[in-house]
């Protein structure tokens, strides 16, 4: 479960800035949950014009784990995977900064690093137990070394090994660390995923619904209640056939799938819609071919049906850049409201989102510390502050029963685009 997290000199984010998951003390919805001695929350939106850096948080999120993930496989002089800020001297060639704090197993840990093209310049991993109100540093990385604690026995002797471009708890986790395991682990859990590229998760549904594994029930469920027009869902399986493919392929693709895929059964989603007479009466009923004959938005949902059931199965979080394309704000909610509710997300998985629909600010759908926004200052630089904390001109907080879509698009907390003539 994610507590906070925090970016800086990355892409647009010079100066550092930090999302939290912490529950503020405040008499709104009931979108919480209490791990620990934390009460955290279930869902977080960011809004914010285009351009503005809301893509580029989502991105900070699966970058520090790409480079984490990806530090295992590099070689002595790989370059690490670095996009700092551009637009000032003093960040181009400065480190960027990524750091997370989390609970694994009644412990929360913070764990961070910096780095530049070529080497790690700073890492730390801390932990503090749940009874414990005072966290303990695991080890500390520095220019000058690496400090381990004596707590920290699995990486004691592996301090020399640890190359200039590699992160030491990757390195410690390989060797066998235990501790070290887990940090990677959770990373390895938590879903990024693209709502403009949802196709890329259809073969992750298509193999839940045809297994009927955990989150099939819960899809099909979810497909009735938003009535998507279809009366049932269908995975047909069949034998690859050359004539599927694009006419227009090249010869020499066409070659390597038919080498590839002859003889493999090949999966594919049926909607089955009801045929009527003139009378209106039900006298058959249709296969659609999914990909063919179903609305974008269909397509999406029944695409994003495999990562949202399996991150609210599996209590892990899931993270999605523009969740509302090609939705109906409707169809929005009712995704959102499987995050927020306890019934139906009963392991406390998270869902952190950018979107440009402002109907869900208006859906009785988030508490002030669950909307986020994103906005550019003179410099280009991204600043994120939560509602919550925003402060309006006479210095007074937003209030609970605010017109918050109603405010937001009159530009009264910011974060929407300034366009010349308008």
């Amino acid at each position: 479960m994610l507590i906070g997290f925090t970016v800086g000199n990355f892409l647009s984010f010079n100066t550092k800035r930090t999302l939290s998951f912490k529950a503020a003390a405040i008499s709104d919805l009931d979108n919480v949950f209490t791990a620990d001695n934390y009460k955290l929350l279930r869902s977080a939106v960011v809004y914010g014009a285009n351009s503005s850096g809301k893509s580029n948080l989502i991105k900070a999120l699966d970058r520090m784990r790409n480079v984490l993930l990806n530090s295992v496989k590099l070689n002595d002089k790989d370059p690490l995977d670095y996009s700092p800020f551009l637009l000032s001297e003093q960040s181009e060639h400065a480190p960027t900064h990524f750091e997370a704090e989390f609970l694994i197993a009644g412990k929360t840990y913070r764990y961070g690093f910096e780095y530049t093209l070529e080497n790690i310049v700073n890492e730390w991993l801390f932990v503090k137990p749940k009874a414990i109100k005072k966290e303990t540093a695991l080890f500390i990385r520095t220019a000058e070394g690496i400090g381990v604690a004596n707590i920290f026995e699995e990486g004691k002797g592996k301090e020399e090994a640890t190359n200039d471009n590699r992160l030491f708890v990757s390195l410690v986790a390989q060797l066998g660390g235990e501790i070290s395991k887990q940090i990677i682990d959770w990373f390895r859990n938590y879903n990024v995923i693209s709502g403009l590229a949802h196709q890329d998760y259809h073969g992750l549904t298509i193999r839940m619904l045809h297994d009927k594994k955990d989150g099939c029930e819960q899809a099909l469920s979810l497909f009735h209640k938003l009535k998507l027009g279809f009366q049932e869902i269908l995975v047909k399986e069949s034998e690859f056939s050359m004539s599927e493919l694009p006419l227009d392929l090249p010869d020499t693709l066409k070659s390597k799938f038919s080498k590839d895929l002859t003889g493999k059964k090949i999966l594919s989603i049926k909607t089955m819609h009801n045929k009527y007479d003139s009378q209106g009466i039900i006298v058959d009923s249709v296969a659609f071919d999914t990909e063919r004959n179903e609305s974008e938005g269909t397509k999406k949902i029944i695409d994003l049906a495999g990562p949202v059931f399996d991150s609210l199965l599996s209590g892990r979080m899931l993270i999605i850049d523009e969740l509302d394309a090609k939705l109906h704000p409707l169809l929005t909610i009712q995704l959102v409201r499987l995050f927020n509710n306890k019934e139906t997300n009963p392991n406390n998985s998270q869902l952190l989102f950018a979107t440009h629909d402002t109907n869900l600010l208006s859906a009785d759908l988030f508490r002030r510390d669950q909307v986020w926004f994103t906005e550019k200052d003179e410099f280009e630089q991204t600043d994120l502050y939560s509602l919550v904390e925003f402060r309006l001109p006479d210095g007074s907080k937003v209030r609970n029963d605010s017109n918050l879509e109603k405010n937001y698009i009159r530009g009264r907390y910011g974060a929407i685009p300034y366009i010349n003539g308008l």
